[in-house]
């Protein structure tokens, strides 16, 4: 399958315009380690382009030095991230970053920031916000994944949907029972697409069950 197929580039769909050279993610990442010591003048021409892999490496780069750095490093790698938001702009540049810096660096903060991307207009500013919170739930930390997940139950957009139903079945894989709370709950009004990703893993019964509610 093409880049511009699986990434949606077509007139008026969510990644018109962008740009491919076809490096696979292996292939990238290498190069990121590689480059892993470029300065952030230099890391902004990465973010700055139209080749999608090029802010792809650039994010790659970013994720390597936030592993290892220290506190007042992460805030520059987190804040520098903030003033270049608008690169991260296609759902797999999202998903690198969101559980990775974003979470991380705001596990112990205020995470005020995330209820005002929720609101954004911005497709990819939404889905920041829902899946930084990955990395909350893997610390058995549910509540902001929830109180996000039901700000978009209503969002427009299939990427969120996904996004949100693929959280909501992380919080199942470690406690179902927080997930079947919210499902009985919200069920009948989330779109399909983020009902079947949240119940993809449960028995056929349980499926059948939910899926039932949202035909309520």
């Amino acid at each position: 399958m093409s880049c511009s197929v699986f990434f949606k580039t077509g007139k008026d769909q969510y990644g018109e315009g962008d740009v491919f050279y076809g490096l696979s993610v292996p292939q990238s990442r290498k190069l990121a380690k590689k480059y892993a010591y470029l300065a952030f003048k230099e890391i902004a021409l990465y973010l700055k382009s139209d080749i999608h892999e090029e802010r792809l490496i650039g994010l790659f780069i970013l994720t390597e030095q936030f592993k290892s750095a220290d506190d007042k490093s992460k805030a520059k790698i987190f804040n520098f991230l903030l003033k270049n938001i608008k690169r991260i702009n296609n759902w797999d540049l999202v998903d690198q970053v969101a559980p990775s810096i974003f979470g991380p660096y705001l596990y112990d903060k205020d995470r005020s920031l995330l209820y005002d991307l929720v609101h954004s207009k911005n497709l990819w500013e939404r889905r920041i916000a829902i899946m930084s919170t990955f990395y909350f739930l893997r610390q058995q930390d549910f509540k902001d994944t929830l109180k996000i997940a039901k700000l978009l139950l209503h969002d427009e957009h299939d990427l969120i949907h996904k996004a949100v139903g693929w959280m909501l079945r992380e919080i199942g894989n470690r406690d179902v029972k927080v997930e079947m709370k919210f499902l009985d709950q919200h069920a009948s009004k989330m779109p399909r697409t983020m009902l079947r990703y949240a119940i993809e893993k449960f028995p056929a019964k349980q499926r059948e069950h939910y899926l039932k509610l949202k035909i309520r």
